[in-house]
């Protein structure tokens, strides 16, 4: 009787005890200064002055209008990026037609270009002296330092987040499915419906939310659009920002705690969306091994 050698596998980086614990260390101590940290601050510093202070910030009438601002941008952005999300990622994965790495190179161009850039870029559009600027005064639509131009702006900055989760994940399903309900006799929306739209739904709420955050914290493209309009057309990030150089720190850090809970809510629909499957990893992740599963005899 042979025995069979057993194969030992290639030691990791890291795998030594005091390099797996340096490591560990040096990441829990920067991810304490560098996130930690500054939450803390921003909670303590909010009610450092009492809950009524706190209350007293939240409800004043600027700062209601700024949260306005920022729900009703969000409220429009959102759904129209999840709408090019999803059609963006429709077309390129099931479809192949001319000039379709092109669009795949348009849907990241948000991502290389500074949000201030995208600011001023439609300054040149839709200002003044802009490209579209004297037609839209002479009927009489503001585009700029109002609600249309911050939505604009924000949703320029958004409009890749639903699209790079559902196109890798789209590429790996593949169109077997769709191809099976067409020949079937289901027609387009149908197929959409029926079969695309339920094996993504995990991937496209997860792109939401992340537009969602990004969104409500959106502040180099608004800062320049909206015209800094203290009560009119200050979204929350640039409230904070007014109160901090007006030295009503308190009132800064109370408005800024709005966010902080913001990105927390974030993080936590993030890790229980990544658990049903979501993100791009996972999803990806288990469509290999359905994949594998199937080709095994």
């Amino acid at each position: 009787m042979t025995m069979t050698p057993t194969r030992r596998k290639p030691p990791r980086v890291g795998d030594g005890p005091i390099i797996r614990r340096l490591l560990i260390g040096t990441t829990l101590f920067f991810g304490a200064i560098l996130v930690l940290a500054p939450l803390l601050v921003i909670a303590v510093e909010a009610f450092g002055q009492g809950l009524k202070a706190y209350a007293a910030t939240i409800a004043h009438p600027d700062t209601r209008h700024a949260i306005f601002m920022t729900v009703a941008t969000a409220l429009i952005a959102v759904p129209v990026n999840t709408a090019f999300g999803l059609a963006a990622a429709w077309a390129i994965t099931k479809f192949d037609f001319w000039g379709r790495r092109f669009l795949l190179v348009v849907i990241e161009i948000p991502f290389s270009i500074s949000p201030i850039v995208a600011g001023v870029a439609y300054l040149f559009v839709y200002g003044l002296q802009g490209l579209f600027g004297p037609m839209l005064e002479a009927a009489d639509i503001k585009i700029l330092f109002a609600l249309p131009g911050i939505v604009l702006a924000s949703m320029f900055v958004t409009a890749p987040f639903v699209a790079r989760e559902l196109i890798p994940l789209m590429q790996a399903q593949g169109r077997d499915l769709e191809e099976a309900a067409t020949s079937l006799g289901a027609s387009g929306w149908r197929t959409f419906f029926s079969v695309t739209l339920p094996n993504v739904k995990w991937a496209l709420l997860y792109g939401v939310v992340l537009c969602n955050a990004r969104v409500m914290g959106e502040f180099g493209a608004v800062s320049v659009v909206s015209g800094n309009i203290r009560g009119q057309t200050n979204t929350l990030p640039l409230h904070i920002e007014l109160l901090y150089h007006d030295y009503q720190a308190a009132g800064a850090f109370a408005a800024a705690s709005i966010l902080a809970t913001l990105a927390v809510v974030t993080i936590i629909a993030k890790v229980a969306l990544e658990r049903r499957g979501a993100g791009r990893r996972p999803a990806l992740a288990a469509v290999a091994k359905e994949q594998n599963a199937g080709t095994r005899p």
